[in-house]
């Protein structure tokens, strides 16, 4: 029986490159986002190119009613997900206090409400059937102390390195994936400045994806890839604040 992985924000980047790649390894997929004309696309090109299934579900993750649609694809039982990819995202160009707080409480139900009900439902499901693998994309920036997204990307490396020893007992792998820069629409989106960013920063997201899904079935619980972030990772986590705290600030 073929595998499935249902991916959310696979119009682009990171979640974009995941839908190739798993497709090119032969899994079914179920694509979750906004974007029903650019899913459909992808959808179309994927069945054509590699013979598997590929569903589409147009949903705002940042609405109850988006949440539990998706909820019910994960729980299916006649289309089983056996890797569930937390990947949706966004960010504010502004620092909290100086945005809308409207926008804040959006940025809140996608980064770590929706992975939260998608986990939940996809802990339980696969806890019945004898196990499944779930990646939660966080961010290096979980390691540093900058702001609002820095917070909830944290929020989702904590629960993935508990969830994946607690649930180990029952075949369920939980990874969160650490990148740094990559080359995708995400700052673009979010009106951000990166023109300080030095280029040996940047990744490029399909390398990001084979990193990962190697190191997923070592059974990590954490992904950062290349040994320049991981570097940048442990010096995160233990220079003196102050210091780490400026020099988080760039690229804002």
């Amino acid at each position: 029986m073929s595998r499935r992985a249902l991916i959310t924000g696979p119009t682009a980047g990171i979640g974009n490159a995941y839908a190739r790649e798993l497709a090119k390894r032969g899994y079914d997929l179920t694509l979750v986002a906004r974007d029903t004309a650019k899913m459909e696309a992808i959808a179309t090109q994927l069945r054509s190119k590699h013979r598997i299934d590929v569903d589409v579900i147009t949903a705002d993750l940042t609405t109850v009613e988006g949440v539990a649609n998706t909820v019910n694809a994960v729980t299916d039982t006649t289309k089983r997900v056996d890797l569930l990819i937390n990947n949706a995202g966004a960010s504010l160009a502004g620092w909290f206090g100086t945005t809308d707080i409207a926008d804040e409480d959006r940025q809140l139900d996608l980064l770590v409400r929706a992975p939260m009900h998608l986990m939940d439902a996809a802990i339980k499901t696969m806890a019945g059937r004898g196990g499944g693998q779930i990646i939660n994309v966080s961010s290096v920036a979980a390691f540093t102390p900058r702001g609002v997204y820095s917070a909830h990307k944290a929020w989702l490396l904590n629960i993935s390195e508990w969830a994946n020893v607690h649930y180990a007992d029952v075949n369920i792998s939980v990874m969160a994936l650490c990148p740094g820069f990559v080359r995708t629409e995400f700052h673009q989106r979010g009106d951000m400045d990166v023109s300080g960013v030095p280029k040996w920063m940047w990744l490029k997201a399909d390398k990001l994806v084979k990193t990962s899904l190697k190191d997923l079935e070592k059974g990590k619980s954490v992904s950062i890839p290349t040994i320049r972030y991981k570097v940048l990772s442990v010096l995160a986590r233990y220079l003196p604040k102050g210091l780490v705290t400026r020099a988080a600030k760039r690229g804002r």
